[in-house]
């Protein structure tokens, strides 16, 4: 890919937010549980969202009440993008409430961590990662229709990423963390010519979710400066296959070589930890400091597990200056119509 940018010297950002697996090995350390007077308020919120409407669209913060709850979450909020970058909340009383119920206390919880943000063309603010009968070789296929395949380390188009737990499946579908500002500050120490060229936009498959008449791709950097602060978009498998359009740059050796490092890297255990999600779990992370992945999974549709999760993309109040690209695409095509998605999640 030509160099548009002029040569430079990347510097490591943002040490605070670095950890390695050990740092993170203690499960107390990244699980927060909610208390039973903070799911009698959850519930209490829930009902009084739905007095305004059954349409979560219509329904914001100021519309789910949390007195307790709320500053606890903004605390939360502020140790996402400013400390380890991931959390689990753990304790929604799913044997107990509906799939509705669930998504709009999800809803409300993510209305208190940021606004959200379309995932997709279809204008989901709320999707479904489950299988959704897609399959890998297909080539607009995202990671959230596919089932029970693993999915490489990554990371979303959004501040924050949350997932939602419905249901597990048989076995597997472990959730993996991975630190990706550790894994940069090594780059930058260790090649600083791999990390330069990361900072040089690579062509992203747009996986057929492009606007009417325009290109297949789209040209991001998979490191971005800020000011002091550092911003990450790497999605390795879109990366490559922006290879198939004749129109996108060529990748240079250089930056298979980075991102296969980034990929070896996030794999190698050194920097990331892996949880076992539980119906009723809340998972949040912050897309520009942490990757995620999951290892594959075992569905069994007829005896009614099936691995189905709901996922948010929000815009976080913390971070009050962003780079251009990493704003919310409310202006997009992807939000010309926003919309809840309802795949049943089996019972």
């Amino acid at each position: 890919m030509a160099d548009d940018r002029p040569e430079f010297d990347p510097v490591p950002l943002e040490t605070a937010c670095e950890w390695t697996a050990d740092d993170v090995r203690d499960p107390a350390q990244w699980t927060e549980r909610l208390s039973p007077a903070e799911i009698k308020e959850l519930a209490a919120a829930v009902a009084h969202a739905r007095k305004k409407s059954d349409d979560f669209l219509q329904i914001g913060k100021a519309d789910f009440p949390l007195p307790t709850l709320g500053p606890r979450l903004k605390a939360i909020e502020a140790e996402l993008i400013n400390g380890r970058g991931f959390v689990l909340i753990r304790g929604l009383p799913r044997q107990w409430w509906s799939n509705d119920d669930m998504c709009l206390a999800y809803w409300g919880i993510g209305a208190h961590l940021g606004k959200p943000w379309p995932q997709n063309a279809k204008g989901h603010v709320l999707g479904d990662v489950t299988d959704q009968g897609k399959q890998p070789g297909d080539p607009t296929a995202r990671g959230n229709e596919l089932g029970q395949i693993g999915l490489d380390f990554h990371c979303d188009g959004s501040d924050l990423v949350g997932l939602l737990c419905l249901q597990t499946g048989v076995s597997g579908g472990l959730s993996a963390v991975c630190n990706s500002v550790a894994l940069h500050n090594r780059l930058v120490r260790e090649r600083p010519d791999l990390a330069a060229e990361l900072y040089r936009p690579q062509p992203y498959d747009y996986r057929g979710e492009q606007a009417p008449g325009k290109p297949g791709w789209y040209p991001m950097a998979v490191f971005t400066r800020h000011g002091e602060r550092l911003f990450i978009r790497l999605i390795r498998s879109y990366i490559l296959a922006s290879q198939r359009h004749a129109d996108a740059p060529r990748l240079t050796e250089a930056a298979i070589e980075a991102l296969t490092w980034m990929q070896a890297q996030a794999e190698s255990g050194a920097y990331s930890v892996v949880m076992d999600f539980q119906p009723g779990d809340m998972q949040f992370i912050n897309n520009f400091h942490v990757l995620h992945g999951r290892t594959p999974y075992v569905d069994d549709r007829a005896a009614g597990k099936v691995r189905h999760l709901k996922r948010l993309w929000l815009e976080t109040e913390v971070l009050t200056e962003r780079p251009e690209q990493f704003r919310n695409r409310m202006g997009s095509h992807w939000a010309r119509k926003v919309s809840i998605s309802r795949l049943d999640a089996v019972q």
